[in-house]
Protein backbone atom coordinates (compact mmCIF):
# COMPACT_ATOMS: atom_id res chain seq x y z
CA UNK A 1 0.00 0.00 0.00
CA UNK A 2 1.11 3.24 -1.20
CA UNK A 3 1.50 6.77 1.37
CA UNK A 4 0.44 4.70 4.31
CA UNK A 5 0.89 8.19 6.45
CA UNK A 6 -1.92 9.05 4.43
CA UNK A 7 -4.54 6.76 6.01
CA UNK A 8 -7.00 7.63 9.00
CA UNK A 9 -6.57 5.36 12.36
CA UNK A 10 -9.77 3.70 10.99
CA UNK A 11 -8.54 2.31 8.08
CA UNK A 12 -4.79 2.23 9.33
CA UNK A 13 -6.58 -0.49 11.84
CA UNK A 14 -8.26 -2.22 9.43
CA UNK A 15 -5.55 -2.80 6.99
CA UNK A 16 -3.14 -4.07 9.84
CA UNK A 17 -6.13 -6.01 10.92
CA UNK A 18 -6.49 -7.94 7.16
CA UNK A 19 -3.00 -8.21 6.80
CA UNK A 20 -2.50 -5.54 4.02
CA UNK A 21 0.34 -3.83 5.65
CA UNK A 22 2.34 -4.31 8.88
CA UNK A 23 2.70 -1.59 12.16
CA UNK A 24 6.40 -1.30 10.73
CA UNK A 25 5.74 -0.09 7.35
CA UNK A 26 3.12 2.33 8.57
CA UNK A 27 5.62 3.31 10.97
CA UNK A 28 8.52 3.74 8.58
CA UNK A 29 6.18 5.92 6.14
CA UNK A 30 5.51 8.16 9.24
CA UNK A 31 9.13 8.52 9.69
CA UNK A 32 9.91 9.23 5.81
CA UNK A 33 7.37 11.82 6.16
CA UNK A 34 8.70 13.46 9.10
CA UNK A 35 12.35 13.47 7.96
CA UNK A 36 10.64 15.52 4.65
CA UNK A 37 8.80 17.92 7.07
CA UNK A 38 11.59 19.73 8.69
CA UNK A 39 9.49 23.11 7.38
CA UNK A 40 6.87 22.72 9.45
CA UNK A 41 8.63 21.98 12.47
CA UNK A 42 5.80 19.99 14.19
CA UNK A 43 8.18 17.60 15.61
CA UNK A 44 10.73 18.24 18.35
CA UNK A 45 12.02 15.56 20.02
CA UNK A 46 12.39 12.46 17.80
CA UNK A 47 12.33 8.93 18.22
CA UNK A 48 12.62 6.84 15.63
CA UNK A 49 14.63 3.50 17.06
CA UNK A 50 11.71 3.88 19.90
CA UNK A 51 9.06 3.55 17.47
CA UNK A 52 10.50 1.34 15.11
CA UNK A 53 10.82 -1.24 18.13
CA UNK A 54 6.95 -0.41 19.76
CA UNK A 55 6.04 -1.61 15.79
CA UNK A 56 7.29 -4.52 16.05
CA UNK A 57 6.36 -5.62 19.28
CA UNK A 58 2.47 -4.45 18.09
CA UNK A 59 3.14 -6.34 14.57
CA UNK A 60 3.33 -9.51 17.35
CA UNK A 61 0.37 -9.03 19.18
CA UNK A 62 -1.25 -8.65 15.46
CA UNK A 63 0.06 -11.94 14.34
CA UNK A 64 -1.13 -13.77 17.91
CA UNK A 65 -4.81 -11.69 17.69
CA UNK A 66 -3.95 -9.95 20.61
CA UNK A 67 -4.75 -6.50 19.21
CA UNK A 68 -6.61 -3.07 21.01
CA UNK A 69 -8.04 -0.44 19.48
CA UNK A 70 -4.72 1.35 18.57
CA UNK A 71 -2.48 -1.67 18.07
CA UNK A 72 0.35 -0.98 15.56
CA UNK A 73 -1.16 2.99 14.72
CA UNK A 74 1.85 5.63 14.99
CA UNK A 75 0.55 8.80 16.24
CA UNK A 76 2.46 12.11 17.91
CA UNK A 77 2.72 13.31 21.69
CA UNK A 78 2.16 16.73 22.44
CA UNK A 79 5.25 17.93 24.52
CA UNK A 80 3.45 18.75 27.54
CA UNK A 81 2.85 15.05 28.27
CA UNK A 82 6.01 13.63 30.14
CA UNK A 83 7.34 10.74 28.35
CA UNK A 84 9.40 8.18 30.34
CA UNK A 85 13.23 8.94 29.25
CA UNK A 86 12.73 11.22 26.49
CA UNK A 87 12.63 15.05 26.99
CA UNK A 88 9.18 16.70 28.08
CA UNK A 89 10.02 20.39 28.01
CA UNK A 90 6.48 22.14 27.45
CA UNK A 91 7.77 24.04 25.11
CA UNK A 92 9.73 25.57 27.56
CA UNK A 93 13.74 26.80 27.97
CA UNK A 94 12.90 26.20 31.57
CA UNK A 95 12.75 22.56 31.34
CA UNK A 96 15.92 21.72 29.55
CA UNK A 97 16.90 18.66 29.70
CA UNK A 98 14.52 17.08 31.83
CA UNK A 99 14.16 13.67 31.10
CA UNK A 100 11.10 12.66 33.34
CA UNK A 101 11.68 8.70 34.62
CA UNK A 102 7.37 7.99 34.48
CA UNK A 103 4.94 8.26 31.57
CA UNK A 104 1.76 9.89 31.88
CA UNK A 105 -1.19 8.27 32.38
CA UNK A 106 -2.86 9.24 28.88
CA UNK A 107 0.57 8.49 26.87
CA UNK A 108 0.52 5.49 29.01
CA UNK A 109 -2.83 4.66 27.93
CA UNK A 110 -2.23 4.70 24.62
CA UNK A 111 1.11 2.30 24.65
CA UNK A 112 -0.80 -0.10 26.69
CA UNK A 113 -3.22 -0.11 23.90
CA UNK A 114 -0.63 -0.80 21.32
CA UNK A 115 -0.05 2.61 20.01
CA UNK A 116 3.37 3.98 18.31
CA UNK A 117 5.17 6.71 19.99
CA UNK A 118 6.86 8.74 16.77
CA UNK A 119 7.98 11.46 18.93
CA UNK A 120 6.80 14.88 20.80
CA UNK A 121 5.66 17.66 18.68
CA UNK A 122 5.80 21.17 19.23
CA UNK A 123 3.42 23.88 21.13
CA UNK A 124 3.34 27.26 22.64
CA UNK A 125 5.32 27.57 25.92
CA UNK A 126 3.56 26.16 29.35
CA UNK A 127 0.72 26.13 26.16
CA UNK A 128 0.37 29.65 26.88
CA UNK A 129 -0.98 30.87 23.46
CA UNK A 130 -3.13 30.81 20.53
CA UNK A 131 -0.36 30.75 17.79
CA UNK A 132 2.67 28.54 18.69
CA UNK A 133 4.50 31.44 18.71
CA UNK A 134 5.73 31.20 22.44
CA UNK A 135 7.79 28.12 21.99
CA UNK A 136 11.85 27.61 22.63
CA UNK A 137 11.52 25.35 19.80
CA UNK A 138 10.38 28.04 17.17
CA UNK A 139 7.20 28.62 15.62
CA UNK A 140 5.42 25.37 14.22
CA UNK A 141 3.92 26.21 10.39
CA UNK A 142 0.66 25.27 9.17
CA UNK A 143 0.82 23.08 6.10
CA UNK A 144 -1.93 25.24 4.74
CA UNK A 145 -1.03 28.07 2.42
CA UNK A 146 -3.23 31.02 0.87
CA UNK A 147 -4.03 30.95 -2.58
CA UNK A 148 -1.09 32.03 -4.90
CA UNK A 149 0.68 33.31 -1.24
CA UNK A 150 3.62 31.74 0.03
CA UNK A 151 3.61 33.02 3.50
CA UNK A 152 3.81 31.37 6.46
CA UNK A 153 0.54 30.81 8.77
CA UNK A 154 -0.20 29.57 12.09
CA UNK A 155 -1.40 26.31 12.88
CA UNK A 156 -3.24 27.38 16.11
CA UNK A 157 -2.24 27.22 19.33
CA UNK A 158 -0.91 25.92 22.23
CA UNK A 159 -1.61 22.22 20.27
CA UNK A 160 0.19 23.87 17.01
CA UNK A 161 2.50 20.85 16.29
CA UNK A 162 -0.33 18.35 16.62
CA UNK A 163 -2.36 19.83 14.83
CA UNK A 164 0.19 21.03 11.88
CA UNK A 165 1.44 17.21 12.32
CA UNK A 166 -2.01 15.39 11.43
CA UNK A 167 -2.87 17.78 9.31
CA UNK A 168 0.59 17.06 6.49
CA UNK A 169 -0.03 13.36 7.66
CA UNK A 170 3.15 13.02 9.74
CA UNK A 171 1.62 10.89 11.99
CA UNK A 172 -2.20 9.20 11.84
CA UNK A 173 -3.31 11.18 15.09
CA UNK A 174 -2.09 13.12 17.93
CA UNK A 175 -2.52 14.05 21.69
CA UNK A 176 -3.30 17.30 22.39
CA UNK A 177 -4.17 19.46 25.32
CA UNK A 178 -7.15 22.35 25.82
CA UNK A 179 -6.98 24.81 28.64
CA UNK A 180 -9.27 27.75 26.50
CA UNK A 181 -9.43 26.16 23.13
CA UNK A 182 -5.80 24.99 22.42
CA UNK A 183 -7.27 21.51 20.50
CA UNK A 184 -10.15 22.82 19.11
CA UNK A 185 -9.21 26.17 17.45
CA UNK A 186 -5.81 24.71 15.91
CA UNK A 187 -8.30 21.75 14.58
CA UNK A 188 -10.36 24.41 12.80
CA UNK A 189 -7.03 26.39 11.31
CA UNK A 190 -5.88 23.09 10.32
CA UNK A 191 -8.81 21.20 8.65
CA UNK A 192 -8.21 18.30 11.52
CA UNK A 193 -11.04 17.37 14.08
CA UNK A 194 -10.20 17.70 17.67
CA UNK A 195 -12.20 17.17 20.96
CA UNK A 196 -11.96 18.61 24.49
CA UNK A 197 -13.87 16.22 26.82
CA UNK A 198 -15.51 16.62 29.69
CA UNK A 199 -13.03 17.82 32.41
CA UNK A 200 -12.61 14.77 34.02
CA UNK A 201 -12.60 12.31 31.74
CA UNK A 202 -8.83 11.91 30.80
CA UNK A 203 -6.58 11.76 33.74
CA UNK A 204 -4.60 15.16 33.37
CA UNK A 205 -1.76 13.12 35.92
CA UNK A 206 1.89 13.16 33.99
CA UNK A 207 0.89 16.23 31.82
CA UNK A 208 3.07 19.59 32.68
CA UNK A 209 0.06 22.13 34.72
CA UNK A 210 -1.21 25.24 33.16
CA UNK A 211 -4.35 25.85 34.94
CA UNK A 212 -5.64 23.09 36.68
CA UNK A 213 -9.41 23.25 36.79
CA UNK A 214 -9.43 24.25 33.48
CA UNK A 215 -6.78 21.67 31.65
CA UNK A 216 -8.08 18.76 29.72
CA UNK A 217 -5.98 15.83 27.21
CA UNK A 218 -7.85 15.19 24.03
CA UNK A 219 -7.30 13.54 20.78
CA UNK A 220 -6.74 15.93 17.21
CA UNK A 221 -7.61 13.64 14.13
CA UNK A 222 -8.27 13.70 10.68
CA UNK A 223 -11.89 12.38 11.30
CA UNK A 224 -14.64 12.08 13.57
CA UNK A 225 -14.25 8.01 13.66
CA UNK A 226 -10.61 8.52 14.70
CA UNK A 227 -11.19 11.07 17.65
CA UNK A 228 -13.80 8.15 19.08
CA UNK A 229 -11.52 5.58 19.07
CA UNK A 230 -8.52 7.60 20.24
CA UNK A 231 -10.12 9.17 22.75
CA UNK A 232 -11.64 5.38 23.86
CA UNK A 233 -7.81 4.47 24.45
CA UNK A 234 -7.20 7.80 26.62
CA UNK A 235 -9.74 8.08 28.54
CA UNK A 236 -10.81 6.48 31.93
CA UNK A 237 -10.28 6.69 35.57
CA UNK A 238 -7.04 7.25 37.07
CA UNK A 239 -6.87 7.44 41.03
CA UNK A 240 -3.44 9.02 40.81
CA UNK A 241 -5.56 12.34 39.67
CA UNK A 242 -8.18 13.26 42.04
CA UNK A 243 -10.15 15.16 39.29
CA UNK A 244 -10.76 12.37 37.01
CA UNK A 245 -13.99 10.95 36.95
CA UNK A 246 -14.67 7.14 37.98
CA UNK A 247 -17.18 6.48 35.29
CA UNK A 248 -17.04 3.91 33.11
CA UNK A 249 -15.45 4.54 29.39
CA UNK A 250 -18.41 4.27 26.69
CA UNK A 251 -17.69 2.46 23.20
CA UNK A 252 -17.01 5.85 21.20
CA UNK A 253 -16.91 4.20 18.15
CA UNK A 254 -20.50 1.89 18.49
CA UNK A 255 -21.83 5.14 18.82
CA UNK A 256 -21.59 6.85 15.87
CA UNK A 257 -24.72 6.11 14.34
CA UNK A 258 -25.22 9.96 12.89
CA UNK A 259 -29.06 9.63 13.51
CA UNK A 260 -29.42 13.20 14.70
CA UNK A 261 -33.30 13.18 14.20
CA UNK A 262 -34.74 14.83 16.62
CA UNK A 263 -31.97 16.14 18.30
CA UNK A 264 -32.50 19.85 19.66
CA UNK A 265 -29.68 21.59 18.46
CA UNK A 266 -29.16 25.18 20.78
CA UNK A 267 -27.37 28.24 18.48
CA UNK A 268 -26.55 30.86 21.20
CA UNK A 269 -27.78 34.73 20.31
CA UNK A 270 -24.34 35.40 22.52
CA UNK A 271 -22.24 34.04 20.20
CA UNK A 272 -22.83 36.46 17.26
CA UNK A 273 -20.24 39.06 17.67
CA UNK A 274 -19.67 42.54 16.69
CA UNK A 275 -17.69 42.77 13.64
CA UNK A 276 -17.63 38.77 12.59
CA UNK A 277 -16.55 38.31 9.19
CA UNK A 278 -19.12 37.12 6.80
CA UNK A 279 -17.45 33.48 5.89
CA UNK A 280 -17.94 32.55 9.16
CA UNK A 281 -21.05 33.71 9.59
CA UNK A 282 -21.99 31.91 6.36
CA UNK A 283 -19.83 28.52 7.58
CA UNK A 284 -22.37 28.55 11.20
CA UNK A 285 -25.79 29.14 8.85
CA UNK A 286 -24.59 26.18 6.19
CA UNK A 287 -23.84 24.07 9.78
CA UNK A 288 -27.16 25.13 10.98
CA UNK A 289 -28.74 24.20 7.88
CA UNK A 290 -26.34 20.69 7.01
CA UNK A 291 -28.20 19.89 10.93
CA UNK A 292 -31.45 20.58 10.18
CA UNK A 293 -31.28 18.61 6.76
CA UNK A 294 -30.04 15.81 8.72
CA UNK A 295 -33.51 15.67 10.82
CA UNK A 296 -32.15 17.71 13.60
CA UNK A 297 -34.36 20.38 15.35
CA UNK A 298 -32.78 23.85 15.85
CA UNK A 299 -33.54 26.07 18.25
CA UNK A 300 -32.44 29.43 19.22
CA UNK A 301 -30.98 29.57 22.56
CA UNK A 302 -29.17 31.96 25.42
CA UNK A 303 -26.26 31.94 26.93
CA UNK A 304 -26.25 35.16 28.98
CA UNK A 305 -23.06 35.72 30.84
CA UNK A 306 -20.84 34.62 27.69
CA UNK A 307 -19.33 38.42 27.60
CA UNK A 308 -17.57 37.93 30.36
CA UNK A 309 -16.10 34.66 29.41
CA UNK A 310 -12.67 35.80 28.21
CA UNK A 311 -12.05 38.51 31.10
CA UNK A 312 -13.02 35.45 33.47
CA UNK A 313 -10.78 33.30 32.04
CA UNK A 314 -7.75 35.45 31.37
CA UNK A 315 -8.07 36.18 35.42
CA UNK A 316 -8.56 32.38 36.44
CA UNK A 317 -5.81 30.87 33.59
CA UNK A 318 -2.99 33.43 34.85
CA UNK A 319 -3.57 33.08 38.96
CA UNK A 320 -3.43 28.70 38.63
CA UNK A 321 -0.68 29.52 36.03
CA UNK A 322 1.13 31.69 38.30
CA UNK A 323 0.54 29.18 40.97
CA UNK A 324 1.57 26.33 39.26
CA UNK A 325 4.42 27.40 37.67
CA UNK A 326 6.00 28.51 40.80
CA UNK A 327 7.80 25.03 41.26
CA UNK A 328 10.17 26.48 38.35
CA UNK A 329 12.91 27.40 41.12
CA UNK A 330 16.03 26.05 38.84
CA UNK A 331 16.74 23.78 41.90
CA UNK A 332 15.46 20.35 41.08
CA UNK A 333 15.10 19.83 37.62
CA UNK A 334 15.14 21.85 34.62
CA UNK A 335 17.33 25.19 33.81
CA UNK A 336 19.39 26.97 36.28
CA UNK A 337 20.88 30.56 35.58
CA UNK A 338 24.85 30.81 35.94
CA UNK A 339 24.99 32.98 38.76
CA UNK A 340 27.70 36.03 40.25
CA UNK A 341 29.46 36.12 43.21
CA UNK A 342 27.74 36.67 45.78
CA UNK A 343 24.65 35.79 44.06
CA UNK A 344 22.17 34.13 46.82
CA UNK A 345 19.10 31.91 46.77
CA UNK A 346 16.93 34.82 45.59
CA UNK A 347 19.21 35.79 42.74
CA UNK A 348 19.27 32.70 41.38
CA UNK A 349 15.17 31.97 41.33
CA UNK A 350 14.69 35.67 39.85
CA UNK A 351 17.73 35.26 37.12
CA UNK A 352 16.42 31.13 36.76
CA UNK A 353 12.91 32.10 35.79
CA UNK A 354 13.64 35.42 33.85
CA UNK A 355 15.96 33.32 31.61
CA UNK A 356 13.83 30.00 31.72
CA UNK A 357 10.00 31.65 31.00
CA UNK A 358 8.88 33.55 27.38
CA UNK A 359 7.65 36.88 27.68
CA UNK A 360 4.10 35.68 27.39
CA UNK A 361 4.17 32.97 30.51
CA UNK A 362 5.90 36.17 32.37
CA UNK A 363 3.29 38.31 31.66
CA UNK A 364 0.70 35.71 32.58
CA UNK A 365 2.30 34.85 36.17
CA UNK A 366 2.69 38.74 36.32
CA UNK A 367 -0.99 38.94 35.98
CA UNK A 368 -1.77 35.95 37.86
CA UNK A 369 0.66 36.75 40.92
CA UNK A 370 -1.12 39.95 40.84
CA UNK A 371 -4.77 39.03 41.12
CA UNK A 372 -4.07 36.88 43.76
CA UNK A 373 -2.26 39.39 45.95
CA UNK A 374 -4.11 40.05 49.02
CA UNK A 375 -5.84 43.52 47.69
CA UNK A 376 -7.02 42.21 44.86
CA UNK A 377 -7.86 38.63 45.47
CA UNK A 378 -11.74 39.92 45.96
CA UNK A 379 -11.50 42.08 43.29
CA UNK A 380 -10.79 39.59 40.31
CA UNK A 381 -9.97 36.37 41.23
CA UNK A 382 -12.90 35.68 43.20
CA UNK A 383 -15.19 38.16 41.30
CA UNK A 384 -13.79 35.60 38.32
CA UNK A 385 -14.51 32.76 39.97
CA UNK A 386 -18.61 33.84 40.76
CA UNK A 387 -18.67 34.73 36.52
CA UNK A 388 -17.46 31.50 35.95
CA UNK A 389 -20.28 29.58 37.91
CA UNK A 390 -22.99 31.61 36.30
CA UNK A 391 -21.31 30.61 33.24
CA UNK A 392 -22.05 27.09 33.94
CA UNK A 393 -25.53 27.55 35.00
CA UNK A 394 -25.83 29.00 31.57
CA UNK A 395 -24.86 26.09 30.50
CA UNK A 396 -26.82 23.53 32.95
CA UNK A 397 -30.20 25.91 31.88
CA UNK A 398 -30.30 25.36 28.44
CA UNK A 399 -29.56 21.61 28.90
CA UNK A 400 -32.15 20.91 31.21
CA UNK A 401 -34.80 22.40 28.70
CA UNK A 402 -33.72 19.39 26.46
CA UNK A 403 -30.79 20.79 24.14
CA UNK A 404 -28.53 17.84 23.35
CA UNK A 405 -25.82 19.97 21.87
CA UNK A 406 -24.98 23.69 21.19
CA UNK A 407 -23.13 24.70 17.16
CA UNK A 408 -20.91 27.83 16.76
CA UNK A 409 -18.20 28.10 15.27
CA UNK A 410 -14.84 27.32 16.23
CA UNK A 411 -12.97 30.25 15.79
CA UNK A 412 -13.48 34.12 14.59
CA UNK A 413 -11.44 33.61 11.63
CA UNK A 414 -9.10 31.23 9.30
CA UNK A 415 -5.39 30.96 10.15
CA UNK A 416 -3.54 33.68 10.10
CA UNK A 417 -0.05 34.86 9.04
CA UNK A 418 2.78 33.77 11.36
CA UNK A 419 4.50 37.29 13.20
CA UNK A 420 0.68 38.78 12.18
CA UNK A 421 0.11 39.32 16.22
CA UNK A 422 3.61 39.54 17.50
CA UNK A 423 3.59 43.51 17.55
CA UNK A 424 0.20 43.59 18.23
CA UNK A 425 -2.05 44.05 21.91
CA UNK A 426 -1.79 40.82 23.64
CA UNK A 427 -5.64 41.12 24.13
CA UNK A 428 -6.05 40.70 20.07
CA UNK A 429 -3.99 37.47 20.08
CA UNK A 430 -6.62 36.46 23.04
CA UNK A 431 -9.56 36.88 21.00
CA UNK A 432 -8.99 33.87 18.92
CA UNK A 433 -10.03 31.88 22.02
CA UNK A 434 -13.28 33.86 22.21
CA UNK A 435 -16.13 30.70 21.06
CA UNK A 436 -13.84 28.38 23.01
CA UNK A 437 -12.85 29.25 26.58
CA UNK A 438 -16.80 28.82 27.77
CA UNK A 439 -16.61 25.67 27.40
CA UNK A 440 -13.62 25.06 29.57
CA UNK A 441 -15.19 26.80 32.21
CA UNK A 442 -18.13 25.18 32.47
CA UNK A 443 -16.17 21.87 31.94
CA UNK A 444 -18.18 20.53 28.81
CA UNK A 445 -16.95 18.45 26.38
CA UNK A 446 -16.51 20.44 22.61
CA UNK A 447 -15.26 19.00 19.51
CA UNK A 448 -14.48 20.85 16.53
CA UNK A 449 -15.00 19.88 12.80
CA UNK A 450 -13.99 21.00 9.61
CA UNK A 451 -16.72 22.41 7.68
CA UNK A 452 -16.03 24.42 4.52
CA UNK A 453 -12.83 26.62 3.17
CA UNK A 454 -13.08 30.23 3.00
CA UNK A 455 -12.22 32.38 -0.10
CA UNK A 456 -8.37 32.12 0.32
CA UNK A 457 -8.96 28.62 -0.15
CA UNK A 458 -8.11 27.78 3.85
CA UNK A 459 -9.98 25.56 5.98
CA UNK A 460 -12.84 26.86 8.72
CA UNK A 461 -14.70 24.78 11.41
CA UNK A 462 -17.10 24.63 13.51
CA UNK A 463 -17.85 23.40 17.43
CA UNK A 464 -20.44 21.71 18.55
CA UNK A 465 -20.81 21.41 22.69
CA UNK A 466 -22.39 18.71 24.57
CA UNK A 467 -23.97 18.08 27.87
CA UNK A 468 -20.88 16.71 30.47
CA UNK A 469 -20.42 12.96 30.21
CA UNK A 470 -21.71 12.85 27.12
CA UNK A 471 -19.30 12.58 24.40
CA UNK A 472 -20.53 9.41 22.91
CA UNK A 473 -23.63 11.44 21.98
CA UNK A 474 -21.74 14.51 21.08
CA UNK A 475 -19.39 12.69 18.49
CA UNK A 476 -22.21 11.40 16.55
CA UNK A 477 -24.07 14.76 15.83
CA UNK A 478 -20.45 15.70 14.91
CA UNK A 479 -20.23 12.41 12.35
CA UNK A 480 -23.62 13.58 10.99
CA UNK A 481 -22.06 17.36 10.72
CA UNK A 482 -18.59 16.12 9.38
CA UNK A 483 -20.66 13.67 6.58
CA UNK A 484 -23.26 16.10 5.50
CA UNK A 485 -20.06 18.53 5.07
CA UNK A 486 -18.10 16.64 3.22
CA UNK A 487 -14.66 18.43 3.59
CA UNK A 488 -11.92 16.41 2.31
CA UNK A 489 -9.69 19.07 1.22
CA UNK A 490 -6.07 18.95 1.91
CA UNK A 491 -3.09 21.22 2.18
CA UNK A 492 -0.90 21.27 -1.03
CA UNK A 493 2.44 19.98 -0.25
CA UNK A 494 5.08 22.51 -0.28
CA UNK A 495 7.18 21.91 2.97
Amino acid sequence: MADLNTLTLAQARDALRKGETTAQELTQSCLTAIEGAAALNAFVHHTPERALEAAAAADARLAKGDAPAMCGLPIGIKDLFCTKGVPSQAGSRILEGFLPQYESTVSQNLLDSGAVMLGKLNMDEFAMGSSNETSVYGDAVNPWRRKDDSAALTPGGSSGGSAAAVAADLCLAATGTDTGGSIRQPAAFTGTVGIKPTYGRCSRWGIVAFASSLDQAGPMTKTVRDAAIMLGAMAGHDPKDSTSADLPVPDFEAALTGDIRGKKIGIPKEYRMEGMPAEIEKLWADGVAMLKDAGAQIVDISLPHTKYALPAYYVIAPAEASSNLARYDGVRYGHRAALDQGDGITEMYEKTRAEGFGPEVQRRVMVGTYVLSAGFYDAYYNRARRVRTLIKKDFEDVFADGVDAILTPATPSSAFALGQMKDADPVAMYLNDVFTVTVNLAGLPGVAVPAGLDANGLPLGLQLIGRPWAEADLLSTAYALEQAAGFVAKPDKWW
